[in-house]
């Protein structure tokens, strides 16, 4: 199940299989077990990036499933057993983990002693697998009521932790403004450093539709999931990205970057997402010293 999962959040055996510490050949016949098991052809071989069959798509919501309840299980068997442990596990997109983790949880431990406590920092489409499967207790992502994710409402629960936004950010040119103005002329395309498929933040922008309401005119020319990725190229003056204040407010500040244009941000939350099950007596105590849950 783990494997397929993987299988379809990477789009490539290749780099699956080495996610998951296996041999290419070995980690193929592992899912080709899995289709048989299932009796239904599960992944689309035939596409240059692989794809889910219909059948495929449909098992991928029963395996995440699966594997969450298999960990939610796991868990209360601890519990019950008088072996769970009090580690408060976290997981967070890469720039929260950076921007806004270590000083968020530094408020709590000036209140009382938190205990153990793990984070773990991926791209929201990996953020999210590990919600499903369990593996952690809380999320710190970027939110956007436009933006479709994968912790559903029947399932989890969520708080607002605060504000953010995203800018449109380029170096200024020799008379202080920006380098890449926006919306760019016709014909005249900018470069731009966009997000991919995986970044939540991607997600949160094409949502937004900023880009095509206001006719920008973007040529991409560099593709990342990690906003500081991006923000290392607009500083190197590679083009114009997106990136969140959080993580862009010091170079604003210091001038290095600037405001490709007005009009242009897109306003986000940071928000903080748990499964609706009981959860261990250290989170469930965390859990009653934040806002009013949604």
């Amino acid at each position: 199940m783990e494997d397929f999962i993987k299988l379809a959040e990477e789009g490539n055996f290749s780099r699956a299989a080495q996610a998951r510490n296996l041999s290419q050949p070995a980690f193929s016949r592992r899912i080709k077990a899995l289709e048989e098991w299932v009796d239904a052809t599960l992944i689309d071989r035939d596409t240059h990036r692989i794809a889910l069959t219909p059948a495929g798509a449909a098992f991928r919501s029963v395996a995440e499933e699966l594997l969450r309840r298999l960990a939610l299980g796991r868990d209360e068997a601890r519990a019950l057993g008088a072996a769970q442990t009090s580690t408060l596990r976290f997981a967070s997109t890469h720039a929260l983990s950076v921007t806004f983790f270590p000083d968020w949880l530094r408020g709590f431990e000036d209140e009382s002693e938190l205990g153990p406590v793990s984070l773990i920092a991926d791209h929201m489409a990996a953020c999210e697998r590990i919600m499903l499967e369990g593996t952690a207790d809380m999320l710190l992502c970027h939110h956007h009521p436009s933006a479709r994710h994968r912790l559903d409402e029947g399932n989890f629960r969520s708080v607002s932790l605060g504000d953010d936004q995203l800018i449109p950010v380029c170096v200024p040119d020799s008379c202080g403004t920006p380098l890449f103005p926006l919306p760019g002329k016709d014909g005249e395309f900018l470069p731009y450093l966009e997000f991919d498929e995986h970044s939540g933040m991607g997600r949160i922008l094409a949502a937004s539709q900023v880009i095509e309401r206001g006719g920008a005119q973007l040529r991409p020319v560099f593709r990342s999931h990690l906003a500081s990725v991006l923000l290392r190229m607009a500083r190197d003056g590679k083009g114009i990205a997106w990136a969140p204040m959080s993580l862009c407010a010091g170079d604003l500040a210091s001038g290095r970057l600037m405001k490709a244009a007005e009009g242009w941000d897109v306003p986000i939350e940071i928000r903080i997402f748990r499964p609706r099950q009981r959860r261990s007596t250290a989170v469930e105590a965390f859990w009653r010293r934040l806002p009013a849950a949604e």
